[in-house]
């Protein structure tokens, strides 16, 4: 689920801060930078694990700050395919069942990877499971905050960098008296998220059904 990886960047230490000792200034400007950020194809940074190597540091003309490159560790949450995991349910959707782990929220369960045969409840806005007894059939409702076991079966990265603006909106010139912002309902499109994990449910057998409520 955590993983070490090795980083190298080079961290920008302001003037005013010479006088604490490198190293806390450095892994302190490390964390602002990194700490709850993901990082495109690494993962959701935690926290610094160690510096490994320290270059030489440079202070450039009209910046008064220090440049120095840095190796280190990072402490990164990553968990690897089919690995399970442990989190509650955050909320239902018809995209599937949202869960989180407290400290991660970007994690889908699929409609498909529920037990099946499921259905979503419109008017509850749950998924339920159609479980089929000797005594006929009963609804098994996924609660919002309920505790479940899921397997991670894939991971989305998606690159969130900010981008220019759209090679029409260089081409064609404001008119005057016009707003050169684009329209609110082109800006207010869903965010994405930058990193995403796609699970399935724990199978029965495994004794991972206690969360079904009926």
């Amino acid at each position: 689920m955590f993983v070490l990886v090795e980083m190298v960047d080079t961290v920008r230490i302001p003037p005013w801060n010479f006088q604490r000792k490198l190293n806390e200034a450095i892994a302190e400007e490390l964390n602002k930078k990194l700490a709850n950020k993901v990082v495109y194809n690494v993962g959701l940074c935690i926290c610094l694990y160690d510096i490994t190597k320290l270059e030489d540091s440079y202070i450039f003309p009209g910046d008064g700050a220090s440049h120095t490159k840095v190796h280190f560790r990072y402490v990164v949450f990553h968990p690897f395919l089919d690995e399970i995991l442990v989190g509650k349910i955050k909320y239902c959707s018809q995209e599937g069942v949202h869960v989180t782990m407290g400290f991660f929220d970007d994690i889908l369960i699929p409609p498909e990877s529920l037990q099946q045969p499921a259905k979503f409840d419109e008017a509850e806005q749950v998924w339920l499971w159609e479980y089929e007894t000797d005594e006929g059939a009963h609804d098994l409702y996924v609660d919002q905050g309920e505790e479940i076991r899921f397997r991670v079966t894939d991971e989305v990265f998606v690159d969130t960098s900010p981008t220019g603006p759209a090679a029409a909106a260089t081409d064609t010139p404001a008119q005057p008296g016009h707003p050169t912002a684009p329209p609110a309902e082109d800006s207010g499109a869903k965010k994405e998220a930058p990193y995403t994990l796609i699970g399935t449910i724990c199978e029965p057998g495994l004794g991972l059904l206690s969360w079904w409520n009926s």
